[in-house]
């Protein structure tokens, strides 16, 4: 009986045994000869099993919060079954992550330790664990484990101030990744490929899905645009998940002769644009497939792959088997209940209460109804920017701007963006003495880069003389963003944006 994810491996190991479950390409796409890091199912429970006796020997005991800040490298789903096998709950870090981002995930979890590589160790403050010191561990009896015991702490921007953990459990991910195989009628000649960090919930449940099919799972070091079909076609990948920006940035590369030489059967995409839905389609050769849902609720909303009459119609598909999708009749807010859900936010019994008030799961999204009666989604409530594929808490922009000296006040806002969907936009009100200028502006900017990730600093900056507040004290920021305006024109200041974009 597979109940929970250590038991799930252990039943992929006894069965498939020596055939290929982790794949991770090194080669580019121009550089075939390079051979990739490969770990068979029964050698991955093994590995699993002697770092978990290692962070046994270390103190670590069932309950402990483990983070995992590392790349896309073997060690970290092996660190990930590892940590579960050793009863503890794991703490994904996005490697992006600096100081102010870093420091908040760290406190807030109350992480024992965390399992990293030496180039990301010194960033990290507290107690730190290198992957290379876990792989000669002595297996050991392990704690036995409960199907609702918490598996992660998914940290996630919510409507307002700093990212909350969602308290995941063995059962959530075992359902997730359940719902996304029947989505797909997953086969025994599958190959999935996956490009996203793993710190992010996608690799996880596509992992979960591998270990349920005994299939092969890809895992690229990051996406790109250029590479990611000729990827698909040199992997052999017949199933894949983007998200955010990227079909978008697919799309912009040039077409050529390949683009239908490849094997895959599906695409599974959270927000498939609707204009552009039959292109990618005839384009690659491949069903796309909406997938909705957050980190709170998993999958709440699943097209079929047989859907065809939803292809361009953004039709958010139907609520899988235990799940119940409405709309509210004031809101129109996408309200959902059923399983798989959260437990709640780990230090957040108010903000747990709020998101479920009346028994639904309130989850910031509108919606409204075609004439066949498809959900389609219209827009957010939330108070937060979707660049691509990341969510970014304007609080927790604020009160980093707030930390630069020249900064009296701040207010983030998403800005239409043809690439990224959004990108952050900071009103500034300045303290007496400093100068509205671009020079002020870009120290701002600096000082935010250094505390945040870089997808998080605000691609644009005006200066206003001061803000309209609400009868509670707080920004109006209804007012900021005023229709017809074009929020990228002066006296907006713009923000370039160093280093490669990876979404």
């Amino acid at each position: 009986m597979t109940e929970t994810i250590p038991d799930l491996m252990r039943h992929a190991a006894n069965t498939y045994g020596a055939r290929e479950f982790l794949r991770f390409p090194t080669a580019t796409a121009t550089d075939a000869d390079v051979s990739p890091t490969t770990l068979t199912f029964e050698e991955a429970d093994e590995r699993s099993d002697r770092m978990a006796g290692a962070l046994l020997d270390k103190g670590v005991r069932p309950g402990d919060r483990v983070a995992i800040m590392m790349d896309n490298v073997p060690g970290w789903p092996l660190s990930w079954l590892a940590v579960l096998k050793a009863g503890a709950i794991t703490v994904p870090v996005n490697v992006r992550y600096r100081a102010a981002d870093l420091e908040h995930v760290l406190r807030d979890s109350g992480a024992v330790a965390t399992i990293t590589t030496g180039e990301h160790a010194p960033h990290i403050p507290g107690a730190v664990h290198l992957l290379d010191a876990l792989q000669d561990g002595t297996p050991r009896p392990l704690p036995r484990l409960a199907p609702d015991d918490v598996a992660n702490f998914q940290y996630t921007s919510g409507t307002t101030g700093f990212p909350k953990a969602c308290m995941l459990t063995h059962d959530y991910w075992l359902r997730t990744a359940r719902i996304a195989a029947d989505q797909v009628g997953l086969r025994d000649d599958d190959v999935f490929m996956i490009a996203q960090a793993y710190s992010y919930m996608d690799p996880q449940w596509v992992t979960l899905l591998c270990l349920m099919g005994g299939v092969p799972l890809v895992v690229l070091p990051r996406f790109s645009a250029s590479g990611f079909w000729a990827s698909a076609r040199r992997e052999g990948a017949t199933l894949t998940y983007v998200l955010g920006t990227m079909p978008l940035l697919l799309h912009k590369q040039p077409p050529g002769p390949h683009d239908r030489d490849n094997r895959m059967r599906a695409v599974l995409c959270s927000g498939i644009q609707p204009d552009l839905h039959a292109t990618f389609e005839e384009r690659w050769g491949a069903p796309w497939r909406e997938l909705y849902g957050s980190t709170e609720s998993g999958p709440d909303l699943v097209s079929p792959l047989d859907a065809t009459d939803t292809v361009g119609t953004g039709s958010l598909g139907v609520a899988p088997p235990g799940k119940e999708v409405v709309l509210d009749d004031e809101t129109g807010e996408i309200l959902v209940r059923g399983v798989p859900m959260m437990k709640g936010y780990w230090n957040h019994p108010e903000a747990t209460a709020e998101a479920f008030r009346g028994g639904w799961y309130h989850t910031g999204d509108r919606g409204e109804r075609d004439e066949q009666g498809h959900l389609r989604h219209v827009g957010r409530i939330k108070d937060m920017v979707r660049r691509g594929g990341e969510n970014i808490s304007c609080a927790e922009v604020e009160r980093v701007l707030a930390e630069h000296p020249a900064v009296l006040s701040a207010a983030l806002v998403p800005v239409p963006d043809e690439l990224w969907g959004e990108v952050p936009k900071a009103f500034i009100q300045l303290r007496p003495g400093h100068p509205a200028t671009e020079d002020t502006a870009m120290s701002v900017a600096g000082h935010a880069r250094s505390r945040l990730a870089r997808f998080k600093v605000p691609a644009y900056v005006e200066f206003v003389e001061e803000f309209a507040l609400t009868p509670s004290a707080r920004i109006e920021k209804r007012h900021l963003l005023r229709p017809g305006r074009d929020q990228r024109a002066a006296p907006a200041i713009q923000i370039p944006q160093t280093g490669k974009e990876q979404r």
